[in-house]
């Protein structure tokens, strides 16, 4: 998954503004207590990210 996909899927889900959010201001467990941005920019790959939001907020999995 490209970062590019990310933003637009995390877009998509969550909209615009509540995406920002859930990138930067939750910490997830599954990804060492790092928010989403965080653990990017850590080189956590992308796509772990994205399923690490999915299970945190019960994104279904045709969506995913």
């Amino acid at each position: 998954m490209r970062l590019q996909e990310f933003w637009s899927r995390l877009d998509h889900q969550f909209g615009a503004m509540r995406a920002q959010s859930v990138s930067r201001d939750h910490l997830f467990s599954e990804l060492g207590g790092r928010s989403a941005v965080e653990a990017i920019d850590a080189g956590v790959p992308v796509r772990r990210v994205w399923l690490a939001i999915c299970d945190a907020y019960d994104v279904p999995p045709k969506e995913r």
